[in-house]
């Protein structure tokens, strides 16, 4: 992969300054004091809120207490979803902190996926994982790591050290020369305009004729209605790690530098916000 170590390590420490609340109707036995956090994008709620969770008990009874779950403006916050991509597709145009709501009990069991330990967080994302590397290397790169490895790229997230990660995931990020990239591009494209949960198509990264697809070639073929000719007025904007990359980017090279620590480009379009 090309060496533009500032992007992923630029990528890797973005954080998001949240204020967690507890819901009004939580019983406490005396006042819950909003909790504070920056919260690292590419990680996952449930994975980095071990503190807000003994913030809150604190002040509630045992008995008040069942799995903690998280709200934003009424929408439920999906735990599997990366936390970037959860604040550019529901709060990107709101202002920061972003305001997170705490939930003890009331479990929405038809929006959520219940998260029982650190173990499902481990199990869902090394499954994100090997169907990148499926879509990339029909699966050889994974399969050829020992467990070990596997263990270590999910350590180097769970403790958030960008160089215990990289140095196993840079070997998911290469490909043979005579290539010029992976067979597919991992991706998924959000709406929030939409019922469907996203986008996933297989989509390869250079064209017949050896040119190098872009950000723009894909969303004309899987998702035209993000696109717009150049004479309209722009309906959506495009966000990948709350940048909005320019549509000629090349889709390999935001694939090998965009992408989320599970090696999939997790795609938000959403629209325009009206100054």
């Amino acid at each position: 992969m090309t060496d533009d170590k500032d992007v992923l390590r630029d990528v890797w420490f973005g954080r998001i300054p949240t204020c967690f609340t507890l819901y009004q109707d939580e019983i406490t036995e005396r006042e819950a004091e909003p909790y504070y956090l920056l919260l690292p994008r590419v990680s996952y709620l449930t994975l980095v809120t071990d503190k807000v969770k003994k913030h809150f008990q604190k002040v509630m009874r045992q008995e008040d207490i069942s799995e903690i779950w998280f709200e934003y403006e009424g929408t439920p916050l999906k735990w599997h979803y990366p936390i970037g991509l959860l604040f550019d597709l529901l709060a990107s145009s709101s202002a920061l902190p972003w305001n997170i709501t705490v939930h003890f009990k009331g479990f929405p069991e038809k929006d959520l996926l219940h998260c029982p330990s650190k173990d499902a967080i481990e199990a869902h994302f090394m499954s994100c994982v090997k169907e990148a590397d499926a879509l990339k290397h029909k699966s050889q790169v994974i399969n050829e790591m020992q467990k070990k490895d596997h263990k270590q790229l999910w350590m180097g997230l769970h403790n958030d050290r960008f160089d215990q990660f990289w140095a196993i995931n840079r070997k998911l990020m290469e490909y043979p020369a005579e290539e010029n990239g992976f067979r597919y591009i991992p991706f998924r494209i959000y709406q929030t305009t939409t019922e469907r949960p996203f986008i996933q198509k297989l989509f390869r990264p250079v064209a017949t004729d050896g040119q190098l697809h872009t950000l723009g070639d894909l969303l004309k073929e899987v998702c035209p209605s993000a696109v717009v000719p150049e004479d309209e007025e722009k309906q959506n904007q495009v966000l990948i790690h709350g940048i909005e990359p320019m549509l000629e980017t090349p889709l390999q090279w935001l694939s090998e530098h965009l992408s989320y620590p599970d090696n999939f480009l997790h795609i938000s379009i959403i629209p325009q916000p009206t100054d």
